[in-house]
């Protein structure tokens, strides 16, 4: 494929990258996050699977850099999630604290 076709479909993926999110209820942001860490669990482990094989240094630096923000990308992802999963705990009242201590 040339530059063009391959700079078109990322250009449309984006876009229904975005329309999909973006039609998805507050409910499901959750399990949709869920979902998502695992997706990038496996792109880090295929980022590290390329990066080892790497034959020359611009090759294992993009690597080293695609394995640098796949791991910020995925431990942000479980941090919302846990954030998001908190919000659903039901909050302890100070007669339930001084029962609980």
């Amino acid at each position: 494929m040339d530059g063009v076709a391959l700079l078109t479909i990322f250009v449309l993926s984006i876009f229904v990258g975005f329309e999909v999110i973006a039609k998805v209820s507050a409910i499901l942001h959750t399990p949709l996050m869920s979902g998502a860490n695992a997706i990038h669990g496996v792109v880090l482990v295929g980022a590290i699977v390329v990066t080892l094989q790497a034959t020359t240094t611009a090759a294992l630096v993009i690597g080293l850099i695609a394995i640098v923000l796949g791991a910020i990308n995925m431990v942000g992802g479980f941090m919302v999630t846990d954030r998001m999963l908190e919000m659903f705990k039901p909050r302890q009242t100070d007669s339930a604290k001084k029962d609980a201590a």
